[in-house]
Formats: structure tokens, C-alpha cells, sequence
């Protein structure tokens, strides 16, 4: 373009004066792409938003894998809360009278066989008697009682069997390496959680949702 100007267009801007033909030289010979003219008629706003917005997106989602799986846990005994009978297999009502003792009855209306069961963590419950006020505990020997306080002999995983069933074992304890669950026999009386399996169906309690 600058050789048109100075000789085919020489003519055509002879009038012009030589500050205004070198003017237009230089103009002619400034490179302009249209990539810098798309960054620079970019607002600042739109720049900053897009930098931002990639630099504030937090790292631990940058990838499934990188992410970690979130587990709810609860607060000492503020989870969910369920108001339940426990009715056992052998066709007891779990109940844990106002001296601690658990056993097993038979009629309906007993009202020691009331029983929140609240959530702990995940899988973990704690289970009380609402008339007594006890826990239901067992030690580490495998013997089932009542608790006045909420202790570590407390925490029972509660799991859904194949048969619709619960059991309820101890978190904490467990004999040679079996764990130990509540059960009661077909007298209504406890079992020692050394003699109990998950298959047994002593061990097994349907909750029963009780009407308030």
C-alpha cells in the first residue's frame, strides 16, 4: 500500500504536504490483527468475571476423584429421631424397665417398651427407653443392660437384614473378632452377645412404628 501511495497515488495527493504523505505511511505500515482488537474491546468487568471465575472455582471439585465423598455425621444425639417398638422374632417386645433391666414382653401396651431411637452417626443409633429413660447398652463381656448415661456401651450399628429384619450390634466390642448382637432368646430373656450371629434369628427385631 505504501508503494501505490508513492508512486500510482503520487498524483492524486501532490497536493498534499510532505508531513501529511509520511503520515499516512506510517499508518499504512502499523500491523493490526483482529485478535487484538477482540481482547482489547473486551470490558474490564467481562475479563475479570472470566479469570475469576476459572481462579475462585474451588480446587477440590476440580475432579470427581479429587472431590472425596461427603459423610453427614451428627452431634451427640441430635440426629434423626424415631419413636419405635422393637418386636423380635421370637415375638417379644424389647423393653428396659426403670431398674435397667432388658428383657422381653408380650403385651402391647407395656410402656417401658417404648423406645427413641435416634441417630448417632451413619449406620450408628442410640436406643432408650422413653418411660425409664435407660439406654440400651452392652459391655464388653457381651452382656445387654440398661444405661442411666449415654456412654460408649451405647452406640449400636443398626442394619436392614434380607428379611426385613434389624439387628442391633455393638460398635465398640466384639468377641474374637465376631461382632456381638442383641438378642433375646424364646423366654423373652437376653442373650450374651458372644452367643449371638447375624443369621440368629433372635437377633433380629422388627421396628414397629408407635402411635403418639
Amino acid at each position: 500500500m505504501c508503494k501505490w501511495i508513492l508512486t500510482n497515488g503520487a498524483s492524486a495527493f501532490s497536493h498534499l504536504p510532505c508531513c501529511c504523505l509520511l503520515l499516512l505511511f506510517l499508518v499504512s505500515s502499523v500491523p493490526v490483527t483482529c485478535h487484538d482488537l477482540g481482547q482489547d474491546m473486551l470490558s474490564p468487568e467481562a475479563t475479570n468475571s472470566s479469570s475469576s471465575s476459572s481462579s475462585s472455582f474451588p480446587s477440590s471439585f476440580s475432579s470427581p476423584s479429587s472431590a472425596g465423598r461427603h459423610v453427614r455425621s451428627y452431634n451427640h444425639l441430635q440426629g434423626d429421631v424415631r419413636k419405635r417398638k422393637l418386636y423380635s422374632y421370637n415375638k417379644y417386645f424389647l423393653k428396659i424397665e426403670k431398674n435397667g433391666k432388658v428383657s422381653g414382653t408380650k403385651k402391647e401396651n407395656c410402656p417401658f417398651s417404648i423406645l427413641e431411637i435416634t441417630s448417632v452417626e451413619i449406620g450408628v443409633v442410640a436406643v432408650k427407653s422413653i418411660k425409664s429413660n435407660y439406654y440400651l447398652a452392652m459391655n464388653k463381656k457381651g452382656k445387654v443392660y440398661g444405661s442411666k448415661e449415654f456412654n460408649s456401651d451405647c452406640k449400636l450399628k443398626e442394619r436392614i437384614e434380607e428379611n426385613g429384619y434389624n439387628t442391633y450390634a455393638s460398635l465398640n466390642w466384639k468377641h474374637n473378632g465376631r461382632q456381638m448382637f442383641v438378642a433375646l432368646n424364646g423366654r423373652g430373656t437376653t442373650k450374651r452377645g458372644q452367643k449371638t450371629r447375624r443369621k440368629n434369628t433372635s437377633a433380629h427385631f422388627l421396628p414397629m412404628v408407635v402411635m403418639s
